[in-house]
């Protein structure tokens, strides 16, 4: 897949890396390139991987123009919603986070033009990640409304996504919707995620929550990286709709958590019943401690 959107040269480095370690593949444009390996950055050269920067491939205006390209079919117009939000969606979950320079319009961004900057980021799936967790989210086959916290690239997507297809796989009589906005949790529908999931692919959370209640008749509902200040109304009603909730959210810990805005609301109403916290030390997706409706730890 990367193959399709990458230049040539720089395709050819980073197929000298083992792709079950490739994380992520930075460009900058007129710097060296950066790729994350096992959770560590290195430079990018012809032959793989390097702690040299002279031996680096160097990022041009051209390499970042192709990229742009290949993903958008050559229709810049095609993307520029998710540009306006800072990423573009790729086949099988990959997510590219772009910067350059922004376009208001009436005070609203139109646009991101002179795009200077790509984090390509590649999914894993980690079969089994979620198993140790299992028994305290599911207990007698009712899914426990869980919410999974971790720092930008610890491993909440991969967890969830594991997490997803277990419950399946072992409740066939529970019917799952994934609310999958950036096309990260299905890979885009290139993922079985099971054969009771339901999927709205690059719908805002409130449609799909709202509709696949109303249509879809869903047991549990699984969505990614939730905001406190504009989620929290549609998932309260999807909960007083006897719908359980599984969601992802960016926090370091727990403590981190408490002092987001809003969060006291999820607490007092006890919106969920299991906070998973991951991180990284062992490898994307370790986890560091499950935690109650009252936040009293469970398994640490």
């Amino acid at each position: 897949m990367l193959k399709d959107i990458l230049p040539e040269k720089v395709f050819n480095g980073v197929s000298e890396i083992d792709q079950n370690l490739l994380n992520e593949i930075r460009l900058r444009n007129n710097r060296p390139i950066v790729v994350n390996v096992s959770g560590k950055n290195f430079y990018l050269n012809e032959y793989g991987v390097s702690t040299n920067p002279q031996d680096a491939l160097k990022c041009d205006g051209g390499f970042i123009n192709e990229i742009i390209r290949k993903v958008s079919n050559n229709s810049l117009y095609s993307i520029n919603d998710q540009l306006i939000n800072g990423y573009i969606s790729y086949d099988g979950g990959i997510r590219i986070g772009v910067a350059g320079e922004i376009v208001s319009e009436h005070n609203e961004i139109s646009t991101v033009k002179n795009i200077n900057s790509l984090n390509i980021r590649i999914p894993h799936i980690v079969k089994n990640c979620s198993l140790n967790c299992y028994p305290l989210i599911v207990q007698n086959g009712q899914v426990n409304s869980t919410l999974i916290i971790s720092s930008p690239g610890a491993g909440k997507t991969t967890f969830l996504r594991d997490l997803t297809m277990q419950i399946s796989k072992r409740n066939l009589s529970v019917n799952i919707l994934v609310a999958d906005e950036r096309g990260e949790i299905s890979g885009g529908n290139n993922l079985v995620l099971g054969d009771n999931v339901d999927v709205y692919l690059n719908s805002t959370k409130q449609y799909a929550f709202e509709n696949g209640i109303r249509s879809l008749k869903p047991d549990v509902i699984v969505t990614d990286e939730i905001n406190l200040e504009n989620d929290l109304e549609v998932i309260e009603n999807a909960l007083t709709c006897g719908v359980k909730v599984i969601a992802t959210i960016h926090a370091k810990n727990i403590f981190d958590l408490k002092l987001k805005k809003n969060f006291s609301n999820i607490l007092n109403n006890q919106m969920f019943t299991r906070f998973v916290v991951l991180n990284s030390n062992c490898g994307p997706g370790t986890v560091e401690g499950i935690y109650n409706q009252n936040l009293n730890c469970i398994y640490c």
